[in-house]
C-alpha cells in the first residue's frame, strides 16, 4: 500500500489541509489551521498520523501563468516545510481552486453569511481540490 499524500491550500491566515485515500484516488478535507509560528509542527504530526509521502502545495500563479508576490511566499513556505518533514515536496498550479470552491459552496445551498463566518470551509475545499486534481493528473502516469 502506497503512502497517502497531502494536499495544502497556503494561506496568510489559516492554511487548508487535505489527505488522500491510502490508494491515492480521493482527496479528503482535513481542516485548517491557523497559519502561525506553530504550523510546521501541526504539518509534521499530520504527516506521521496518516503515513504522508508527499505533499503537494497550490502555487498561486498569475493569471499569465507567473509567479507573482503570493507564489514567493508559497515559495518560502514549501523551503521551510522540506526542511521540516522528511518527504518530498511539490507544488502544483491553483489557480481558481478558491474560486471553484467558493462555487461549490454556493451551488450546495450555503448562504452568504455562512460563507462569509465560515471562510475555512472555503480553505478545507480549495486543498481538497488541489489535492484531487493532482491525483487526477498522476494516476495514469503512475498506473492506477
Amino acid at each position: 500500500m502506497d503512502k497517502r499524500i497531502l494536499g495544502i491550500d497556503f494561506g496568510n491566515v489559516r492554511i487548508g489541509v487535505a489527505v488522500s485515500d491510502p490508494l491515492r484516488i480521493i482527496a479528503q478535507s482535513v481542516g485548517t489551521f491557523q497559519n502561525n509560528a506553530t504550523i510546521l509542527d501541526e504539518l509534521e504530526r499530520l504527516a506521521k498520523e496518516f503515513d504522508v509521502g508527499l505533499v503537494v502545495v497550490g502555487m498561486p500563479y498569475t493569471l499569465k501563468g507567473e509567479k507573482g508576490t503570493k507564489a514567493e511566499e508559497v515559495d518560502k513556505f514549501i523551503s521551510a516545510l522540506k526542511q521540516k518533514l522528511a518527504v518530498d515536496v511539490v507544488s502544483l498550479d491553483e489557480r481558481f481552486t478558491s474560486r471553484i470552491a467558493q462555487q461549490t459552496l454556493i451551488q450546495m445551498g450555503t448562504t452568504k453569511k455562512q460563507r462569509r463566518t465560515n471562510k475555512g470551509r472555503v480553505d478545507a475545499m480549495a486543498s481538497a481540490l488541489i489535492l484531487q486534481s493532482f491525483l487526477d493528473q498522476t494516476k495514469h502516469s503512475i498506473g492506477c
